[in-house]
């Protein structure tokens, strides 16, 4: 079974947000299996910072799903989006 690469899009609910706290609740929240690689951060508007993280999920049925339900489940995320996946 190979793994997978995705760069999922994640959108806080307020600009006041601490993005570092924001990592830390997604890292927690991870499914058994996923690991988060890296962490980007990307301007959007009016001082809202996005966190797109790059995760690292096992190649198998359900893809990126468990991590995307896994993130909108957590305190200050406003949506979640996948922006690129991957094999490694």
């Amino acid at each position: 079974m190979g793994k997978v690469a995705a760069v999922i899009k994640v959108m806080p609910d307020s600009p006041e947000l601490d993005l570092d706290e924001l990592r830390d609740r997604l890292e927690t929240s991870l499914p058994e299996g996923a690991k988060i690689n890296s962490v980007e951060t990307e301007d959007v508007a009016f001082g809202l910072v996005a966190l797109l993280p790059t995760v690292i999920v096992p190649d198998d049925a359900g893809g990126t799903e468990a991590v995307e339900e896994a993130f909108s489940t957590v305190d200050g995320v406003e949506s979640v989006s996948v922006v690129e996946v991957g094999r490694i």
